[in-house]
């Protein structure tokens, strides 16, 4: 498959990264210089552009493609390009921070094919959206499961910390854990967290706040 990303940040680059190992092609789209240069020295397709500009996601290729991701913080962007994929008969799969209203998700979630929270799925959330696939099934087995993925900050007091060290609470599982720009794997318990590494955690509701606690800075 040919699949534009639009928007170079933390999902968008380990999305890249998957679907790139897994053998599809991938041409990303960012207005930051910089990222774009990280991604063209990392081998991949980059274009300097805002996503939400049709010319910009023609320079993408977006009239062949067969899907975009949206994965900028701007959501009107992320919309933005989604509906310039719509029309060139793309997959479209949309970024939407949690915190924004169950009416406004609603609105832009009718209109796009899917809808990924980065702060809960991320990057394997993201690619198996842009597949077709359905990764939301796992959260759909209790009300007050969330399958949410978190990324050790710098300053984080997990640093440098053994997995079977960490103090989770009692009905928190550790599924996946990857180091910066690699994929989720299967978690050891002696690996080692660094600044940047990001953990896959099934959890309820009452524990979301102490696991911000553990896995952001001081």
């Amino acid at each position: 498959m040919h699949i534009v990303i639009v928007g170079y940040g933390r999902v968008g680059r380990r999305t890249v990264r998957i679907l790139s190992t897994e053998g599809h092609r991938v041409t990303i789209v960012d207005s930051d210089p910089d990222r774009v240069d990280r991604a063209t020295n990392a081998g991949f397709d980059a274009i300097i552009g805002s996503g939400d500009e049709e010319r910009v996601l023609e320079e993408a290729g977006i009239e062949t493609a067969d899907a975009i991701g949206a994965f900028t913080p701007d959501l009107n962007v992320n919309f933005t390009a989604c509906m310039i994929g719509d029309h060139h008969g793309c997959r479209t799969v949309l970024r939407i921070d949690e915190d924004y209203r169950e009416e406004l998700y609603d609105r832009y979630a009718e209109n796009v094919d899917d809808v990924i929270y980065p702060e809960r799925l991320g990057a394997a959330g993201a690619k198996t959206a842009l597949l077709g696939g359905n990764f939301n099934v796992v959260t759909e087995l209790a009300t007050d499961l969330q399958l949410r993925v978190v990324e050790v900050e710098a300053g984080s007091p997990a640093i440098g910390r053994r997995l079977s060290e960490l103090d989770l609470p009692a009905d928190v599982r550790v599924y996946a854990h990857g180091g910066a720009d690699e994929s989720l794997t299967i978690p050891l318990p002696g690996i080692e967290l660094a600044s940047g590494d990001e953990l896959a955690i099934i959890t309820d509701d009452s524990a979301v706040e102490s696991l911000r606690t553990q896995f952001t800075a001081a």
